[in-house]
C-alpha cells in the first residue's frame, strides 16, 4: 500500500451525544463556583472519580495553598498570571475574554466558574494563535470554554505534572490540548472539535494519562506523537477522520514512541473528511480510519469497542506506507511489538482505499478489513485473529499476553522534578513547543520547515523574532502565521536563535 493512498473522503454523523447536559451537571461539580476572593485559601479540586483513580488522585486531587484571584468579564486573565505567585489559584468568572493566556510560573491553578451554564469563555476571533500556553510546573487548567484560536486552545511548553480537565474547546486551530515535552500529566474530561490537526495530542512527552474525554469532528482525535509510557482510555472519538493515532514523526529531537495502551475506547464512525493542511502529515491520514499505529514500538490495543470506520478498524503501517513522511536516519521507521488483543470490531472496511481495495483483491476476499497491516514490522502480534476480517497479518502469531490487567497507569508515585530552565533553555522549549508544531526540521507541516526558515534569515535571528511578533503572509501555499508577541523579546530572540540554529 502506497503511502500517499492511505486516505478518502466522507461526512458521515453518527453518535449524537448529549454534550451540553452532560457538561453541564459534571463541570458544576468541580467548577469551583463557590470560591470567594480571599487573601489565602487551601483549595482541594475534588472531581469526577473516574477509572485509575489511585493513579491520578495525587495529580487530580491536589492542594492549593496560596491566593484566590478572581477575574471577572472585562477584566484580564494574563494581568492575573502576572500577579500570581506560586500555588495561588486564578478563578475566571464567566464571560468573554479576547487574549492569550501565558503561564510561565510553578503550580498555578487557572479554574473557570461555571454558572447557571454560562461559561468563562476564551475568545481568539479568529485571529489570535493561541489560548492558553504554560511553561509553568504543577499547572493546572479546568472549566474553560475555548473558541475561534488559529494554533493551540491549550499547549504545555515543557510543564511538568499538569492537569488539563473539564474543558470544553470548539474551533480552537491546529491543535486542542497539546502537552509537549511534559512530564507526568493527567488529560481528562473534555470535549474537543474542529481541531485541524488533532484534538488531543500527546506530543515528546512521558507518562500520561488521557481518559474520558470526547473527540468529535477533527481530523485526529486523539494522538500519541514521539512520546513514552502513555495510557488511551475510556474515551469517546467518533466523525474525526482518524480516531486514535500513534505515530512517530520523522524528524523531532525525540525519536521513539513506546509504550502505548489504548484501551476501553469507543471509536466509531471516524469517517470526516480529511481537512488538515494540505502537505503536512495528518492530511495524509485516510479519512474512516479507527486505530492507525504508525512506526510505533510495544503499543497494546486492547476492549475498544471500533465499529462502522469506512477505511479500516485498526491500521499498522511502517514509515513508507504513509504520505508526506520524510524519513529519518535516526528513527526506526517499522512498528514494532504492537500487540492487537480482544476488540469488539463490526462493520469496518465497508468503503477502503484503493490501495487496500487491491490488497483485498490479491487476497480473494470482499471483506473489508478490520485490521489491515502494511510494510515492515517486527515481532507483531494478534490474540484470536480469527475474530476478525484482516489483511496482512498472516505473520502475526497468537499474542502471548491476553490482557493489559497488570498496567493501571504510567502516572509516577511522586512528582516529576520541576524543570530549571534558563533563557536560553527557553529559548529552545519555545521552539520545539511553538515553532516546531508548524516547522518540521526538514519535512512540510502547517509552515516552511525550519531548514527553509534557515537559508532565508542567515545570521539574522532579529529578523526572525521580529517576524514573530509581527509576521506578514508572504506564501499563498501555507496559512498566515498569527503574532507571537505575548512570548517576551527576551523569549523570542532566544527562540530566534535557536530556531536559526539548530540542526537534526
Amino acid at each position: 500500500m502506497s503511502t500517499k493512498t492511505v486516505l478518502a473522503t466522507a461526512i458521515v454523523a453518527v453518535i449524537g451525544v448529549a454534550a451540553g447536559a452532560y457538561l453541564g451537571k459534571t463541570y458544576l461539580a468541580s467548577s469551583g463556583a463557590g470560591l470567594s476572593e480571599t487573601d489565602s485559601a487551601t483549595v482541594v479540586l475534588a472531581g469526577t472519580k473516574g477509572s485509575n483513580d489511585q493513579a491520578s488522585a495525587g495529580l487530580r486531587d491536589a492542594a492549593r495553598s496560596g491566593k484566590i484571584i478572581t477575574v471577572k468579564a472585562g477584566q484580564s486573565i494574563q494581568e492575573a498570571v502576572r500577579s500570581a505567585q506560586p500555588g495561588d489559584t486564578i478563578q475566571v468568572m464567566p464571560g468573554e475574554y479576547k487574549e492569550t493566556v501565558y503561564i510561565d510560573k510553578d503550580n498555578i491553578s487557572l479554574i473557570g466558574s461555571i454558572q447557571d451554564g454560562h461559561w468563562p469563555t476564551l475568545e481568539g476571533e479568529g485571529k489570535l494563535n493561541d489560548a492558553v500556553l504554560y511553561s509553568g510546573n504543577g499547572v493546572r487548567v479546568e472549566n474553560l470554554k475555548i473558541t475561534h484560536y488559529k494554533g493551540n486552545a491549550i499547549m504545555g511548553q515543557a510543564g511538568n505534572n499538569f492537569v488539563v480537565r473539564h474543558n470544553l474547546i470548539v474551533d480552537a486551530g491546529v491543535y486542542g490540548i497539546f502537552p509537549e515535552f511534559g512530564k507526568n500529566g493527567l488529560i481528562e474530561y473534555n470535549v474537543l472539535s474542529g481541531i485541524a490537526d488533532a484534538a488531543i495530542y500527546i506530543g515528546m512527552s512521558d507518562n500520561i494519562h488521557a481518559a474520558h474525554n470526547e473527540v468529535f469532528g477533527n481530523v485526529a482525535g486523539i494522538e500519541v506523537e514521539n512520546s513514552r509510557h502513555v495510557i488511551v482510555e475510556n474515551n469517546t472519538a467518533y466523525d474525526n477522520a482518524g480516531g486514535i493515532l500513534t505515530f512517530i514523526t520523522p524528524g523531532l529531537p525525540i525519536k521513539t514512541t513506546q509504550d502505548v495502551v489504548i484501551r476501553n475506547n469507543f471509536i466509531a464512525g471516524n469517517n470526516h473528511k480529511n481537512f488538515g493542511a494540505p502537505g503536512s502529515i495528518v492530511s495524509g491520514l485516510p479519512s474512516g480510519s479507527g486505530v492507525v499505529i504508525m512506526a510505533a514500538k510495544d503499543v497494546i490495543v486492547e476492549n475498544n469497542i471500533i465499529r462502522d470506520n469506512k477505511n479500516a478498524g485498526i491500521i499498522v503501517v511502517d514509515h513508507k506506507q504513509f504520505a508526506n513522511v520524510t524519513a529519518d536516519p535516526q528513527t526506526d521507521p517499522t512498528p514494532t511489538r504492537v500487540q492487537l488483543l480482544n476488540n469488539v470490531m463490526s462493520n469496518n472496511g465497508y468503503d477502503p482505499i484503493s490501495d487496500i481495495k487491491a490488497l483485498m483483491t490479491v487476497a480473494l476476499t470482499k471483506e473489508g478489513p478490520d485490521v489491515v497491516a502494511a510494510g515492515t514490522g517486527k515481532d507483531n502480534c494478534m490474540l484470536d485473529k480469527g475474530h476478525y476480517h484482516t489483511l496482512g497479518l498472516s505473520d502475526y502469531p497468537q499474542c502471548a499476553r491476553t490482557n493489559t490487567a497488570d498496567i493501571s497507569t504510567y502516572l509516577l508515585d511522586k512528582p516529576a522534578e520541576p524543570r530549571d530552565i534558563t533563557i536560553t533553555d527557553k529559548g529552545k522549549l519555545v521552539y520545539y513547543a511553538v515553532c516546531a508544531g508548524c516547522h518540521a526540521f526538514n519535512s512540510r507541516m502547517i509552515g516552511p520547515p525550519t531548514v527553509v526558515i534557515q537559508s532565508l534569515y542567515p545570521n539574522n535571528a532579529k529578523g526572525i523574532a521580529d517576524y514573530i511578533a509581527h509576521p506578514v503572509k508572504k506564501r499563498d501555499d501555507f496559512p498566515a502565521m498569527p503574532s507571537q508577541d505575548y512570548l517576551s523579546p527576551e523569549i523570542r530572540a532566544a527562540a530566534a536563535e535557536y530556531m536559526l540554529n539548530v540542526k537534526q
